[in-house]
């Protein structure tokens, strides 16, 4: 049985269309639509059956030459059609977002730290962009996320650890207020300064006021209260054995499960060692950390991680629905077996959700990730 959603990959320019049967979780390619450079991150309007891709030449470590934001109108059967002409962006784009009513979209880049805003008319198209006068920004942007109610604008800041003489860069969460598309600071979270604050990705508890982060560079999951001095409530590992961490072992995104009761945490790996003149995956751990929410004040207890059997899960989605969850493993590498060495592509993981969240492996699509990374992934309600 085919869902109300559809799924779309992006392998650089390539953006693939997939149904999920949501009978047992298999995957079936539906279609593909080239984008005018490859896809960053993709959002949907809240309301109309409009896209809105943040694209770009680049990719981690180069940073490309051409970048731009495009809306896409959906067909009744999730294809895709440009709807205006593409807006140029000054940088790499990383992250796009928009309100609740969709009339603003948000673009964050990271190197450097910068936000642009767009205006979006009744008819779900970009237009002309908003000024902003913020103040210089912290190193490595990663996100701008409204709170459900618009009023805040969260920025998580990731910064850079130490590197030969290079001292740390210090990470923040930068609040913005927000009203008809102008944000204006308000404060700035750094715990210890942020020295060992390298924050990536936030997401909302859907009914209580309650913000979950990650933060990448120290593969940690953390817990805000949203009142008036978004207190820090929590940091936790969200490693299987953090004891015995390997080099590139990081944290990428973060999702509440759409019943407020589990959030989850992808961890994404890729470091190698050479082996017999090969560079083999050095046994980092690519998982899903699931997290149950203490309904009576939040606080998340690690109760699974999950192997997505595959490489560096930069992105996961949990299925609108709260049934599956989907994780985009971004790229193969070569592992070691008992029968010797053996590729590990890239590919599309799908998990059935239990009812207490934790989650069952049902399936990985292998995709050809060896040219361009399986660099997003997630689900965009089909037109009603």
């Amino acid at each position: 049985m085919a869902s109300r959603y559809a799924l779309y990959a992006a392998i650089g320019r390539l953006l693939l269309q997939f149904d999920l049967d949501t009978r047992d979780g298999t995957l079936a390619r539906r279609a593909a639509f080239e984008l005018p450079e490859g896809l960053q991150y993709l959002w949907r309007h809240a309301s109309l059956p409009i896209l809105y891709a943040a694209c770009s030449d680049g990719r981690p470590k180069f940073e490309g030459t051409r970048h731009c934001l495009c809306a896409l109108r959906m067909g009744d059967d999730g294809s895709l059609a440009p709807e205006g002409e593409p807006i140029p962006l000054p940088v790499r784009p990383v992250h796009v977002a928009t309100d609740s009513r969709s009339r603003y979209a948000f673009v964050t880049s990271a190197h450097p730290s910068r936000v642009d805003v767009f205006e979006i008319d009744a008819n779900g198209r970009l237009g002309a962009p908003v000024p902003q006068q913020l103040p210089d920004l912290p190193k490595t942007a990663h996100q701008l996320l409204l709170t459900p109610d618009d009023s805040v604008a969260v920025l998580p800041l990731r910064g850079n650890d130490a590197s030969g003489q290079k001292a740390e860069d210090p990470g923040a969460v930068m609040l913005l207020r927000h009203a008809d598309g102008k944000l204006t600071h308000w404060r700035t979270l750094a715990p210890g300064g942020g020295h060992g604050f390298g924050p990536r990705h936030v997401d909302f508890h859907p009914a209580m006021p309650w913000m979950y982060l990650s933060i990448e560079r120290q593969n940690e999951i953390a817990l805000f209260d949203m009142g008036d001095d978004y207190a820090l409530r929590c940091r936790r590992t969200t490693l299987r054995d953090p004891r015995h961490e390997k080099p590139r072992q990081l944290v990428g995104a973060i999702h509440v499960h759409p019943d407020g009761r589990t959030v989850y945490v992808s961890n994404r790996a890729d470091g190698t060692v050479e082996e017999d003149g090969r560079q083999v995956f050095n046994g980092a751990e690519n998982t899903i950390s699931v997290y149950a929410i203490d309904p009576g004040n939040g606080l998340p207890t690690l109760i699974q991680t999950a192997d997505t059997h595959g490489m560096h899960p930069r992105t996961f989605q949990v299925h609108p629905e709260g049934r599956w969850l989907v994780a985009a493993n971004m790229t193969p590498r070569w592992v070691r077996t008992p029968a010797g060495l053996a590729e590990v592509p890239a590919g599309l993981s799908v998990f059935a959700v239990g009812g207490d969240g934790r989650l069952e492996f049902r399936n990985k699509l292998d995709l050809d990730a060896s040219r361009n990374h399986l660099f997003w992934a997630g689900f965009a309600a089909l037109p009603a």
